[in-house]
């Protein structure tokens, strides 16, 4: 069955994350790992992905990668696309014949995406919930919750994010994508 990605990101600015911690600790929520993910962002060869919503990447943490998909964003206040993930295998010379396949095939790099990210999870009214401290290259600060779900819990999981951000007392969302505001950045 095909998952939806249902996720609000949320700029932090030079706010103390210990006290989102804190809350995310009484709340019920672990901490799960701390890791460094570099997003290889792809053009396609057929269609404009800036203006079609959808984005392809090649992510790298530490010697394992995967290719992404995601589907054009759904309607709604939370960023909701159709995600397909790939696990490709470890090792530098995968990732790099991964590129290799993708440019061969006319896919162009655009851009790539650098971040420390700590994940923290808990269950919440029977969502499995994903709370991101992101340390973004060039753009910035910010905390991604998301759900994974399938198309009928859609709306209750947009109504958990939203609750759950009341909680953490979190600003107004950021809509664009972190490859939007990196190239915002470069283009100035």
């Amino acid at each position: 069955m095909a998952m939806l990605e249902i996720e609000l990101k949320y700029p932090l600015g030079d706010r103390d994350v210990a006290e989102i911690w804190t809350t995310l600790t009484e709340l019920g929520a672990a901490f799960q790992s701390a890791l460094i993910e570099s997003d290889q962002y792809f053009s396609a060869p057929d269609r404009d992905f800036k203006s079609t919503g959808e984005a392809f990447r090649l992510r790298r943490i530490g010697k394992k990668a995967r290719f992404t998909y995601k589907g054009p964003r759904q309607a709604g206040l939370a960023k909701t696309r159709h995600e397909i993930e790939v696990p490709l295998g470890a090792g530098d010379s995968t990732f790099d014949s991964a590129i290799e396949l993708v440019t061969a095939l006319g896919y162009k790099p655009v851009a790539t995406v650098e971040k420390h990210r700590e994940i923290w999870t808990m269950d919440h009214d029977g969502h499995a919930v994903f709370f991101c401290f992101d340390d973004v290259g060039y753009v910035g600060r910010f905390l991604e919750i998301e759900i994974l779900a399938e198309e009928a819990m859609k709306d209750e999981a947009e109504t958990v994010i939203l609750t759950l951000a009341n909680a953490l007392s979190l600003p107004e969302p950021e809509p664009r994508s972190y490859l939007r505001m990196l190239l915002e950045t470069r283009s100035r």
